[in-house]
């Protein structure tokens, strides 16, 4: 599904499932920093129903299933949610390809809700008002984040370089370590009880690696498939020029938990 929003990309349209059979096998990344600072928080465990909105290839449900929580995950491409079920074969794991601004589970339903990756793309004055509604009382909100810091780590310097000179409009360049920004509408109806933001090295190959950035929504989701592919070729001439045949590139990770306030 074509997805354009003029305060993404400028506007540029883009389809995750265009590249979903990347996404699943090279965006499955973090590391168990990630998930046990989530299980620290006592989110996303056993005796907890949780939703994960935006849920992609089922990343977050599929490597936190062992916890005990029971899942659900939505996502507005069909084709994420297939790759997902695919992924998730002999979990009991319920996926839905519906936008998150559409989804109608009952009141009360969810003792957490997770969102991972995705939080920007949503209609917030929308979802913030469905998540409260979904959300048992004293019920959480968690948004997970990660990206690559390109201003200290060369290699992903020089790969995010290569993607804007194929998709200018791509605004996903550029980040820093810095907090989950949180949208006034969410303020009203949810407190927030917990923010961190640590760096941590996230181990590639240049094969990983180039599937990475392939699977970025500037490059597999944006791009004509002739476009893609010439950009493959520069960008595999480009890591046998400056990066070892493995390699860490420098990330960070945050985190944003919110809880449902009372009336």
């Amino acid at each position: 599904m074509w997805i354009r929003d003029k305060n993404i990309d400028n506007g540029r349209a883009f389809d995750w499932g265009n590249i979903s059979s990347d996404y699943a096998k090279y965006r499955d990344i973090y590391p168990p920093k990630f998930y046990n600072k989530i299980i620290d928080r006592n989110l996303c465990i056993n005796g907890q129903k949780i939703l994960d909105v935006g849920t992609g290839s089922g990343v977050l449900p599929r490597n936190m299933y062992k916890y005990g929580g029971k899942w659900v995950g939505t996502d507005i491409s069909q084709n994420q949610i297939a790759q997902a079920k695919i992924l998730s074969g002999g979990m009991n794991i319920d996926y839905f390809a519906i936008p998150t601004e559409n989804i109608c589970f009952p009141d009360n339903s969810f003792d957490v809700i997770t969102s991972c990756q995705c939080f920007w793309y949503f209609d917030h004055k929308k979802v913030s008002k469905i998540f409260y509604d979904i959300l048992k009382p004293n019920g959480y909100l968690l948004i997970l984040y990660m990206a690559w810091l390109p201003f200290e780590d060369k290699i992903a310097g020089e790969s995010e370089k290569l993607v804007l000179k194929y998709n200018p409009e791509w605004t996903g360049a550029g980040e820093t370590m810095h907090p989950i920004g949180l949208p006034e509408y969410y303020k009203h109806l949810f407190d927030i009880v917990y923010t961190d933001e640590y760096k941590i090295n996230v181990h590639f190959t240049r094969d990983s690696w180039n599937g990475r950035m392939k699977a970025c929504r500037g490059i597999g989701a944006a791009l004509s498939d002739k476009e893609i592919e010439s950009w493959e070729t520069e960008h595999k001439k480009l890591l046998s020029e400056i990066a070892p045949v493995e390699f860490d590139v420098l990330h960070y990770c945050a985190m944003l938990e919110l809880k449902s306030k009372k009336f």
